[in-house]
């Protein structure tokens, strides 16, 4: 054999060989490659399961905080309708004369100024004088207290709202 044909021998050795190398890396590339595929998709699995879960468990959180707000709005429009039944009941009372709102007196001997103390059968005065409230003041008063009650009604309401949906 010629040096020419045995350098084209030892070439075409080489090639085979690299050839043959190459095949063997793309099979093991190929197979590292299917691994991380493989490890990829179940990690994006166990990522899509615990949102799933994290989701699960904020819209159950989210129902009980509905219900318990549902609870205490059916509670507190209770307690304000209750609240404007009695001062209507009062204003009633008050408008066809069975109740009387009156007002303790002080005793001021200084100012020379005394108010008739005035008595009825449905009332006991222990020592204490008293003045009777005209009616429509005495409504206007009622009025007045009707307001402050649905304010703190609408108040404890509002701070109910807040406790319920602060963590």
């Amino acid at each position: 054999m010629t040096p020419w044909q045995i350098l084209a021998a030892i070439l075409l050795a080489m090639m085979i060989s690299a050839a043959g190398t190459w095949q063997v890396q793309d099979w093991r590339m190929g197979k590292t490659l299917a691994e991380q595929g493989a490890q990829f998709q179940a990690d994006l699995a166990a990522i899509g399961n615990a949102a799933a879960a994290q989701a699960r468990t904020e819209q159950d959180k989210r129902l009980v905080t509905e219900q318990k707000l549902a609870t205490q709005d059916q509670q507190h429009t209770k307690e304000l309708s209750d609240a404007q039944r009695n001062q209507a009941l009062l204003r009633d009372r008050l408008a066809t004369a069975d109740v009387r709102l009156s007002v303790l007196l002080a005793e001021d001997p200084a100012s020379g100024c005394d108010v008739p103390a005035t008595t009825s059968a449905v009332g006991v005065v222990h020592a204490a004088r008293r003045a009777q409230l005209d009616p429509a003041h005495a409504q206007r008063i009622i009025a007045i207290t009707d307001a402050g009650d649905q304010g703190l009604i609408a108040l404890r309401a509002c701070q109910a709202y807040v406790r319920a949906i602060s963590p």
